[in-house]
Order: structure tokens, then C-alpha cells, then sequence
């Protein structure tokens, strides 16, 4: 090239940089966007988490004490013990285990024959009663002849007397046949006197009213009354609506006793839920409270109920062998109280007897405690 060429500078050469660099050049230009992004959720956390905590302990402030809860709760129904009034042979079972009845369903029946024998033997004291008052009767009816008899034959003796004695005066007759005739008159007393006493007693054996109002047949109508009851007695009825169980006793052929127990009857109209609480849970319990029931065998399900009413004792109170407080080595034991839960509406459910529960009673509503204000 020639001098007078212009001059060409040269320009400085870049130095390429690596992936590494340009990967932190770009994070630390994107950073501070970033930072402001995050800023107003980081101040929301900030302020909401206190105020979750003091939502949460304000709740439990509010709420501590007012639900009182208990697992010592068990589902119970009303038994019947179901045992005959008669005894004899069992001759027919109408039930099967658990099967539901109805009350006046015939359970069972015992051999009837010895009590239909005992209903005819009332009924033949009955007609042998009615013969003996008509005896009775018919014997006072005669002592009512025989005193009528009686006076005619006195009045005819004490006029014969009278004749004979004056003829006597008069010397006409003998003292034998004046003697005769005076012991004619005092047999003639005698004899008024025996019929009235009979009339008096027959009469006394008889009580007005007429026949069918005598005690000998009033007492044979009582064992013939008495005689059918026992018949009706032998077809034995469930008292009330229920569930039968046990029925493993009742077999065609046992014999039944009276007042024994041969079958049990679960009462399905009366469940509720005892729970038995602490002694010192019970400070803001009253009768007609909320409940809330639940039931282990069915999770999940959620039944309501009410308080409807609390132990008058302790348990311990009630049971065989209460505890004797007053020994020297007393240990404080904390005791529990039974509150019986009712259940409000179906819980469509069954509701077995002796099913574990858990209860939960609300105690803000005092309605007790209110209408014992007023």
C-alpha cells in the first residue's frame, strides 16, 4: 500500500464469553424482577399466618369446654324375660332366633289337656254347688211347714189340756189320763220349738239374692274363672314389640316351669345410648342438651340425640358390692355417672343392644337450667 492510503484502525477484538457466564449474567439481570414478584405473597404469609393461629386459639377459647365427649357408651335396649305362668310340656314353637314379633304374637304353647281337664272339674263343682243350695233351699221352704204344723199341734194340745184339767177338777177322770195329756202338751212345745231352730238354721246356710248368689257357688265360679285362665295361660304371647333371643331353651318337648325363663325379649321401641361420664364432666350438663352419637360398627355415621335424663348415682352406688369409703386406706377414685342419651328420629341404622359408642354432648344450651329459673 501506498502512504498516501488512508489509515484503517483496527477495531479491538471482543472476547467471546462462555455458557457459564452468560447463564449468570442473565440470572443476575433477572433477579431483581423476580424479587419484586415475590414480595407481596411473601407479605401476605406473613400476615395470615398469625392470623390463622389466633383465629384457631380465638375457636378453642370459645369452645374449650363446651363439648363434653365420653367412649364409655354403650347402645342398650329393654329385655323382657319371657317365662310361663303354668307348667307343663312344651308342644309347639312358633319363634326362631331373632326373628321380630309383634305384641300378643303366640310364642310358644304348652300340652293343654291337664288344664282343659281342670276347666271340666270346675264346671261339675259349679252344677254340684247349685244342687246343694237348691237343698239348701228346699230344706228352708220344709222348716216353714213343720212350724206351721207344729203350732196347729200345740194349739190343739193346750186346748185338750184345758179340758181334761177341768174335768179333773170335777173328778170325771183319772190323774193318769190328766198326766198323759200334759206330757202331750210340753212334746207339742218341744216340737215348735225344734222346727223354728231348723228354719233358723236352714236360713242361715243361704244368703239372699237367690240361688246363683250362694258363697258354695260364687267359690266354684272363682276355680272355674281360675280354670280358664290357666288354659289361656298355655299359649304363651310376646309382651310387646321386639326381637326374640335365646330361643336355644325352647324346645318342643322340655318341660316348662313356672316363672322360668325360657326366651328373651329385645324391646325394639325403647334404645337409647347410656354413657357413662366423669363426675366432673357433668358441671354444665343438663337434661334436653344436643348429643351427637356415634357408633363404632358404623363409621362415619353420624346420629343425633338429646339428653334425656342423668343418674340419680353413681355406679358404684348401685352396684353388689358398693364401696365402703369410711376404711382406713381411702384412695380418692374418680366416678363415673350414667346420662342416658335418647335418640332423635331413625338413625337408619340398626341399633344393637350392647354396641360401643362415643358421645359428644353440646352443654351451651342449659334448657333445665332455664325453665328451673322461671
Amino acid at each position: 500500500m501506498s502512504e498516501a492510503d488512508p489509515k484503517v484502525q483496527a477495531e479491538p477484538k471482543v472476547q467471546a464469553k462462555s455458557p457459564v457466564e452468560a447463564a449468570s449474567e442473565s440470572a443476575a439481570q433477572a433477579a431483581p424482577g423476580k424479587e419484586r414478584k415475590k414480595r407481596p405473597w411473601r407479605l401476605i404469609l406473613l400476615l395470615s399466618v398469625p392470623l390463622i393461629l389466633l383465629a384457631i386459639g380465638g375457636y378453642m377459647w370459645l369452645t374449650s369446654g363446651r363439648y363434653v365427649s365420653t367412649d364409655n357408651a354403650y347402645v342398650q335396649q329393654d329385655m323382657v324375660s319371657v317365662a310361663p305362668e303354668v307348667s307343663g310340656i312344651v308342644t309347639e314353637v312358633m319363634v326362631r332366633e331373632n326373628q321380630q314379633v309383634h305384641r300378643g304374637d303366640v310364642l310358644f304353647r304348652i300340652d293343654p289337656r291337664p288344664y282343659r281337664i281342670a276347666l271340666a272339674n270346675a264346671e261339675a263343682q259349679i252344677a254340684n254347688a247349685e244342687v246343694q243350695v237348691n237343698q239348701l233351699e228346699a230344706r228352708s221352704s220344709g222348716t216353714v211347714a213343720d212350724i206351721q204344723g207344729a203350732e196347729a199341734n200345740l194349739g190343739y194340745q193346750q186346748r185338750e189340756f184345758a179340758r181334761l184339767d177341768e174335768l179333773m177338777r170335777r173328778g170325771w177322770i183319772t190323774r193318769t189320763r190328766y198326766d198323759e195329756q200334759l206330757h202331750n202338751l210340753q212334746e207339742a212345745r218341744e216340737r215348735l220349738a225344734n222346727a223354728r231352730a231348723a228354719s233358723v238354721t236352714a236360713q242361715s246356710a243361704l244368703r239372699g239374692g237367690g240361688s246363683g248368689n250362694q258363697p258354695a257357688v260364687e267359690a266354684a265360679r272363682v276355680a272355674r274363672d281360675q280354670a280358664l285362665l290357666n288354659l289361656a295361660r298355655t299359649e304363651v304371647r310376646a309382651p310387646a314389640d321386639g326381637t326374640v333371643s335365646q330361643t336355644d331353651r325352647l324346645q318342643v318337648g322340655a318341660t316348662a316351669v313356672t316363672g322360668v325363663p325360657v326366651v328373651t325379649l329385645v324391646r325394639s321401641a325403647t334404645t337409647y345410648v347410656e354413657a357413662n361420664y366423669k363426675e366432673t364432666d357433668l358441671a354444665n350438663m343438663y337434661v334436653g342438651q344436643p348429643a351427637e352419637v356415634r357408633i363404632d360398627a358404623y363409621p362415619g355415621v353420624h346420629i343425633n340425640g338429646h339428653v334425656a335424663s342423668i343418674g340419680a348415682g353413681t355406679g358404684s352406688q348401685f352396684s353388689v358390692l358398693p364401696a365402703q369409703n369410711a376404711s382406713g386406706n381411702w384412695v380418692k377414685v374418680r366416678q363415673r355417672v350414667p346420662v342416658r342419651i335418647a335418640i332423635d328420629g331413625d338413625p337408619g341404622r340398626p341399633m344393637l343392644a350392647g354396641l360401643s359408642a362415643e358421645i359428644t354432648v353440646d352443654t351451651r344450651d342449659r334448657p333445665a337450667q332455664r325453665q328451673a329459673s322461671r
